[in-house]
């Protein structure tokens, strides 16, 4: 059966706020959790960028149940590896046993100065700092000299029992290729079949397959369409574009003649279940496991996660 999650979007609210929101996720019945990982939010309209894995520590003492994951946190630029290793421990440890290391190219690594590799040199050092994360999961000292990486004897001193899966995310084919050769789980901005068919043909067969998909609630839909397109016009950009522009400037500028009718082709706006649930069904079709949806608006959470449990979720899982 598909399982539906629920966003912890760092950009739309303060980190107060998105623990209360997943500890309301988790009572709403939801099955999992998701935390985006941005330094930036992508529109000023949005307004916040807090610390992700500060949020996901409070979050494993604030819940008791709900599965925590990035989603995506880029351990390649703004994080080292080995940092990345440790962080995903220790949450393993805090969450007894209920984190996901989403991992994948992710946004505002410009922030440290090191510049954005062109793509095929990015797969490259996502393939070796997967290999060093794990190689760090597996207990005992790790010297590693990569094209991408060095280590200098390093060890995690606070293990789990169980490392925590790691997932990566997926765009085309070489993404693919990597992900079902070195990840426990797909990653997915886009209900694209032949994404999950080429994991599977590499190695990723059997194994979970994690999508998202952007929604607006509210019983006036007019009103959620002007959010959606306030805060969300830069989804129609599509992952290939958006993942190279750096800053809410370029967002706005790549997205100013998107216009809110657009922007409601592909978010689904207002209170209709059947309208949210047609907007998942290609992500059910193709073969994707788990749906992670983001409701748009910081605000608007508490109002949204009252009418998922009564309404939303039950008619998903009649899908």
């Amino acid at each position: 059966m598909t399982q539906f999650g629920y966003t912890m979007m760092t950009e739309q609210a303060g980190p107060k706020e998105l623990v209360d929101h997943v500890v309301r996720a988790e009572e709403a019945g939801f099955d999992f959790s998701v935390t985006s990982d941005h330094y930036f939010p992508w529109l000023d309209e949005q307004g916040h960028a807090p610390y992700a894995w500060s949020v996901l520590g409070a979050a494993a003492q604030a819940t008791s149940r709900i599965p925590l994951m990035t989603y995506v946190t880029c351990p390649t630029v703004r994080y080292h590896p080995a940092v990345v290793a440790q962080k995903a421990a220790t949450m393993q440890l805090l969450s007894d046993g209920r984190f996901r290391l989403g991992s994948g190219e992710n946004l505002n690594e410009h922030v440290v100065g090191g510049g954005w590799p062109a793509a095929d040199v990015r797969q490259k050092m996502l393939a070796e700092a997967v290999e060093i994360i794990r190689a760090l999961f597996g207990g005992g000292y790790v010297n590693h000299r990569g094209e991408h990486f060095d280590v200098e004897s390093a060890k995690l001193w606070d293990l789990p029992d169980r490392p925590p899966p790691i997932g990566v995310a997926v765009s085309g084919t070489q993404s693919c290729e990597l992900a079902g050769r070195l990840a426990d789980l797909m990653i997915a901005t886009e209900p694209d079949a032949d994404l999950v068919s080429a994991f599977d043909e590499h190695g990723g067969a059997g194994k979970p397959r994690v999508g998202q998909l952007p929604v607006s609630y509210d019983p006036d839909r007019d009103t959620a369409v002007r959010r959606a397109h306030e805060q969300f016009r830069w989804f129609a950009g599509g992952w290939k574009v958006n993942s190279e522009l750096p800053g809410t400037a370029a967002f706005a500028s790549a997205s100013e003649n998107v216009r809110p009718e657009d922007v409601a082709e592909s978010i689904p706006c207002g209170d209709d279940p059947e309208a949210f649930a047609e907007a998942v069904r290609p992500y059910v079709e193709a073969g994707f496991t788990e749906i992670a949806l983001v409701q748009v608006g910081g605000g608007t959470q508490p109002a949204f996660l009252a009418w998922a449990e009564k309404t939303l979720l039950p008619a998903l899982r009649d899908l």
